[in-house]
This record gives C-alpha cells, structure tokens and sequence, in this order.
C-alpha cells in the first residue's frame, strides 16, 4: 500500500529522496495530482506508464522548478519565451525542441526529438521539485484514461497498491490540467485546452494559437490527445436537456432540468455558474457520480468561453467510445 504524508517539510524531504531513488510519488499541483516519477530514470517511467496502464506512445511531461532548468530539457524559441515570461509558474506547458544534452529518457518523451516542459505553480510541487534538483515527470495520478484525481484520496482510489507515497496537501485549485502549446514552427498551437484560457495565451501573443492538423491518434504531440481519455465507468449524455429514468446529472448553474427530481443523484459543478469554480470541481463531480453506480450521466451544457473550453474538451474524451466498445 502507499504510504501518505502531510505536505511539510518532512513529506517534502521523503518525496524528493523517494522520487531520486527511483520511486513513484504522487503530489499536488495546481492543477491536478501528478504522479511524479524521475524523467532521467527509465525504469522509473517504465513503473509509472505501468501504474497508470498508459500506452507508451503518449509522451510525459517533464516538470521542473525554474526556466534554468526548462532551458537545459528545451529550446525555447522567442515565443515560448514569451509565454514563459507569462505563465511559468502555472498551468501552461510548452511542447519545443529538445535542448542539445537534454537527459530526459526517450520512455518518457516517447521517442521524439521534442520535449512537453511545465513549471508548476504550487508550494509543494516546486518544494519537492527544488529539492530533488532534477526533471520529474507527472502525469495525472490515476489509471490512464480515467478520472483525474484532485484530492489524496482519489489518488488512493486508483493507485494505492501501485505507488510508493502520496503527498497530500489537500485539494487542488485549478482542477483541469495544464494548457498545451506547441512552439514547433511559425505559429504556436494549442494542442489541448486546460487550466490557462486560450485567451489569455492569445492576449500575450497578440495572434490566434493555430488548431493542431488532423493527427494520428496512435502517436500525439502531447499528453491527454486520445479520442477516449477521462472516462468514467458510465457513459455521459453531453448536452442534455432533461433527464432520463436511472440517470445521474451533473448540472451547471441556478437552473435544472426536466426529471432532475428523479435522477439517481444531482450535483453541479457551479450554483453560481462560476467556470473556474466547474473546472476545480470537475472530476471530483465525475468521481462521485460515477460511484453512485448509474449506467449514464446526464451533463448540462456548459459555455465554452474562458475555462468553459477546457471542461468541454474534458467532457467530450469521457463521453468519446472506449477502444473496442461498440458505437
């Protein structure tokens, strides 16, 4: 079983010595629990794509605690520097060329010559980051495809016989994953909305992020790109209008739905029709409804401006067909 350790000193110093020595650690960020493990450790990234039963195809995330050490993993060209200069620390995470040197292992990037790098905006991430002084990569900490957890707990719930430590320091704020954005050529692209609105990101540049092209789905640029990711055991009816017998819903604002009475259980991810408080509640909502054992969720619409793009891109890989299940 993981062990769990509060977020202070200690936790932080068993972490780092943890994650050095090759071991699968599980912590906050601001955005999600990541599941670090050391980038520079092949066999540790194996344990970790083996935890999570994430296809070896999908590249990770390296996670570091300053631009010095970003610019030792990546070539960060006059763009990405910008959107550093912007948003590092916090929820963005920069696709770029590897640097010359770089020692993160060809597991994690999946055997490309480009590098997803992220500065995390969180006291306890950049403490065991700081501390362990090396590349971590952190994935969400759940099994691939499933709910992202945000509290310890449903970190446990996934992983508990799988992992080594669980640092938990509560729940955390963002609730969706980072913003991805690719600095590869010209024009940066936005390979997968998260925790910082395309807006902002567009705001910064003063020019519209390109949409990534028609890729191949057995081999992404980045993190969370498969058609069916997020996925819950039941299966979600986006955009409902009302709600069927046997249902659950995950509502969204001061209003309801037709059958709502009826439903097998509600809970809505902002009474107050608050995006930023609908993402930080989103997969805990996911979590707990999924749990109440109803064979779909009805999901209210939810607007796609701001963060709304986020939780739609979220909702819509849960509600996407599972490898091998009938359409």
């Amino acid at each position: 079983m993981a062990r769990v350790m509060k977020a202070d000193a200690a936790g932080v110093r068993e972490a780092a010595d943890g994650l050095a020595a090759g071991a699968l650690v599980a912590f906050p960020t601001e955005t999600v629990y990541g599941l670090g493990a050391d980038a520079e450790n092949a066999e540790a990234v194996a344990r970790l794509y083996a935890a999570k039963g994430r296809p070896s195809f999908n590249p990770l995330i390296a996670h570091v605690a300053d631009v010095i050490s970003a610019r030792k993993l990546a070539r960060l060209d006059a763009v990405a520097e910008r959107l550093a200069a912007a948003f590092w620390p916090g929820a963005l995470t920069i696709v770029a060329p590897q640097a010359i040197g770089c020692r993160v292992c060809a597991l994690a990037t999946a055997g490309l010559d480009t590098i997803a790098v992220r500065i995390p905006d969180h006291p306890v991430a950049q403490a065991i980051l700081t501390t362990v002084s090396r590349p971590v990569v952190a994935p969400s900490a759940n099994h691939s495809g499933h709910v992202s957890p945000t509290r310890a707990d449903h970190v446990l719930a996934d992983l508990a016989g799988q992992i080594d430590l669980v640092i938990d320091g509560g729940p955390t704020g963002v609730g969706v994953e980072s913003t991805i954005v690719a600095c590869l050529g010209a024009r940066p692209m936005l390979l997968r909305p998260g925790g910082i609105p395309r807006t902002a990101i567009e705001h910064v540049l003063d020019a519209r992020l390109a949409e990534p092209s028609a890729a191949r789905a057995d081999s992404p640029l980045a993190p969370g790109l498969s058609a069916s990711h997020y996925a819950p055991r039941a299966r979600l009816r986006l955009e409902a209008r009302t709600v069927k017998p046997g249902e659950a819903l995950l509502a969204f604002g001061p209003g309801s739905l037709p059958g709502a009475s009826e439903a097998r259980r509600v809970l809505n991810l902002s009474v107050r029709a608050d995006l930023i408080e609908a993402a930080a509640n989103l997969f805990a909502c996911l979590r707990t409804l999924d749990a109440a054992g109803t064979g779909t969720i009805a999901v209210m619409p939810v607007p796609r401006e701001g963060l709304g793009e986020a939780i739609n891109d979220r909702l819509e890989r849960a509600a996407a067909p599972r490898a091998g299940a009938a359409v």
